[in-house]
């Protein structure tokens, strides 16, 4: 493979934060070669750490490798970096965490149960209580906080204070957002091993200035792996709220991320469970439930493991509409749909 080849192969990875520019066209391919069988690519970031560092080394190292490549290195420099500063903002402490009175988790042991649209909703409804609420969305391969939010498209600002660079939360709604979304556009896939994904992860939660607030809540990927283990021992994060549909596969797979929360080496209390979905009520037959994905299958998993019921949430055409469109049915009034979660939303209230 030439040095041409492997320019040819990097001229598709581009900076989603900085107009899709390519990494050439920003300077930022700082040295090539291809030595005794591997390609090797070094890139020159600014100053202070891109929060897509790893995202971008990643996406070097795929595009190289579907070029052809039998082998890939690629590195990373920091330019006109201080001879004292080893490292590159990835030592973080808890800083700006300090004024956040409470730290809880929105999890699932599955995908599709709607558990980033009960985080949202749940956020608004805390904030439209009078709660300062944030919420930061860690499910880094699939984050959607953007799109249920309508903040597709903005980037946040952030401030440089010494040799620390701030990242300021995007706020809508009353409610302090932050997402990995962000800073990728829609459509990119974000080719992350599980330490890359842990590392862009806790810069998303320790390098913002959250400022005051009662509750952050973290939307959390579905499963039990890499990032939750990093999450409950990285982050103080106090507990979880878990949800659920009544279905019976989504049922087992929340048993898992019960037993998660309570293994030794982690230990975190849950508050509560939600259900999801629980039946569907046409609008033109008012008084009719329909138990699609089974019926009270979330009363039965939060008494065989001693936790609350936070709430069931029927399904609603509007609750569906209002993730798609960026206004969440919790920022209406005199609505069942909106009621669900400002129910929920009293219930962990009383957490605090």
């Amino acid at each position: 493979m030439t040095e041409k080849e492997i320019y040819l192969a990097l001229s598709g990875v581009t900076h989603p934060a900085k107009n899709d520019k390519s990494l050439e066209a920003l300077g930022m391919i700082d040295r090539v070669s291809f030595e005794d069988g591997k390609a090797r690519v070094r890139l020159a970031f600014d100053k202070h750490r891109d929060p897509l560092a790893d995202y971008l080394i990643g996406a070097c190292r795929a595009a190289l490798v579907a070029a052809g490549a039998a082998d890939a290195e690629v590195t990373a420099i920091v330019r006109n970096e201080a001879p004292a500063k080893k490292h590159a903002g990835l030592d973080l402490g808890l800083e700006e965490l300090s004024g956040v009175r409470h730290i809880i988790g929105v999890a699932s042991g599955k995908g599709g149960v709607g558990k980033s649209t009960v985080a949202v909703n749940l956020a608004i409804a805390l904030a439209r209580e009078g709660y300062c609420t944030g919420l930061a969305d860690a499910d880094v391969y699939g984050p959607s906080v953007p799109k249920m939010t309508g903040t597709e498209g903005m980037i946040p600002d952030a401030v440089q204070e010494g040799d620390r660079e701030i990242i300021l939360p995007i706020e809508k709604y009353g409610v302090k957002w932050m997402s990995i979304g962000y800073f990728a556009s829609p459509e990119q896939a974000l080719i992350w091993r599980g330490p890359m994904a842990c590392n862009a992860l806790k810069q998303m939660i320790l390098q913002v200035r959250w400022g005051e607030l009662d509750v952050l809540l973290i939307d959390m990927p579905p499963g039990t792996g890499d990032i939750h283990i990093s999450l409950v021992h990285d982050i103080p994060m106090e507990g979880a709220v878990i949800v659920t549909t009544p279905q019976s596969v989504a049922l087992a797979d929340v048993e898992k991320g019960i037993n998660m929360f309570r293994n030794d080496s982690v230990r975190k209390p849950i508050y509560g469970l939600v259900e999801n979905m629980s039946w569907f009520t046409p609008a033109e037959l008012p008084g009719n439930r329909y138990y699609i994905f089974g019926k009270e299958g979330g009363n039965a998993m939060a008494s065989k493991y001693g936790i609350p019921l936070l709430g069931q949430i029927p399904i609603f055409q509007s609750i569906c509409e209002g993730g798609d469109s960026g206004e969440p049915v919790a920022l209406q009034d005199g609505r069942p749909d909106s009621a669900a979660f400002r129910s929920i939303a009293l219930s962990v209230a009383d957490i605090f």
